[in-house]
């Protein structure tokens, strides 16, 4: 297990806290943290539009959140080492933002 990184703390307290969509990316990282999925697989989930999962998907893996395997409509998205390592500051962020741990709902 790799020592917890204050840096990916202040990531994932902007992305999640500190910006627009936020719920919707954390969202998102609750669902593929149990199940890897494609972007067609969680816009269905989520029932979020197709674009906007594919915003939020780029979004996670320009910051190293996520990271993806395969091609084209194939790629299934997983979390990253990093942020498995360290998932309790993600907890602690929606708990800061009064947010849950069950797939974003209240």
């Amino acid at each position: 297990m790799s020592p917890r990184d204050p840096l990916l703390r202040h990531t994932l307290q902007w992305l999640i806290a500190g910006t627009r969509g936020g719920d919707n990316r954390a969202r998102i990282l609750l669902v593929i943290r149990d199940e890897p999925m494609n972007a067609n697989q969680l816009s269905n989930t989520l029932g979020l539009h197709y674009r906007t999962i594919r915003h939020h998907l780029e979004v996670l893996e320009e910051h190293d959140l996520i990271v993806s395997v395969g091609e084209k409509y194939g790629v299934m998205y997983f979390l990253s080492e990093a942020l498995r390592d360290n998932w309790g500051d993600f907890g602690d962020i929606l708990g800061e933002i009064g947010k849950t741990l069950n797939k974003g709902e209240d």
